[in-house]
């Protein structure tokens, strides 16, 4: 699922937080980076291998990212993340009619025409949702699709490929602070990146041979289980 249209957290990180409902949540996010890291390398390594990319745009917003997630990491130990969730609903569901509605959003791809805007643009893109995956996480690569569609014009096979190469460098800024830390359990990460490998690989193939239409469809899926899962735990909690 998280090779195709991101959204992996979205079952690591509860299986964790309900595993081992004692262990902090740092430690708990910690964890789950070092796994999303493993699969998500090997997915970028995949899609990297038959897309062409736009390496200075590329690069500037996943910096951007990076440094952003840094610096969300180092918020998670003084304000509790779960104050996002009725925010983070809300998105989703914004999200899901977007796409719903413009049947051809992400069919065709406009990265011949990168200007100046188009690097604002991707700063702008990579620090906020940089914050949100080094501070929260769930969802980073299916929100980074979706900016990417719909403020760069990518289609989604190419904007399913930048963000995984972007989610790695967003990944990496917040596990350097876990890690840091000693905030992780590795012998359960290690076991959880193994998994992320194998799942990323067929996620890969899968994108490349189904083509836009079916990753849009996938995309649609997973808001719709994001916005269950977070409905669920706003109006019951």
């Amino acid at each position: 699922m998280d090779a195709i249209v991101g959204g992996g957290g979205l079952i690591q990180l509860p299986a964790l937080m309900i595993s081992l409902p004692q262990t902090s949540l740092p430690t708990l996010f910690g964890t789950n980076k070092i796994a999303a890291i493993s699969g998500t390398s090997l997915a970028a390594y995949q899609y990297a291998k038959k897309i062409n990319f736009h390496y200075k745009l590329l690069w500037i917003i996943g910096f951007s990212a990076l440094i952003a997630s840094w610096y969300g990491a180092t918020v998670v130990s003084k304000i509790n993340p779960e104050v996002l969730k009725p925010l983070v609903l809300v998105l989703l569901i914004a999200m899901a009619v977007y796409t719903f509605i413009k049947k051809q959003m992400g069919n065709l791809s406009n990265q011949s025409f990168i200007q100046t805007k188009t690097f604002v643009i991707g700063i702008l893109l990579g620090i906020v949702i940089g914050f949100y995956d080094g501070f929260f996480g769930p969802g980073t690569g299916s929100f980074l699709v979706f900016g990417m569609v719909l403020f760069l014009r990518f289609d989604f096979l190419h904007a399913s490929a930048y963000a995984k190469i972007i989610n790695i460098l967003t990944n990496i800024g917040a596990l350097s602070f876990f890690i840091y830390h000693e905030n992780y359990l590795l012998i359960m990460a290690i076991g959880m990146a193994i998994c992320n490998i194998v799942g990323n690989y067929i996620g890969t193939k899968m994108a490349f041979e189904k083509g836009n239409e079916f990753i849009r469809k996938i995309f649609l899926a997973i808001l719709c289980l994001m916005i269950f899962r977070y409905g669920w735990e706003v109006f019951t909690s």
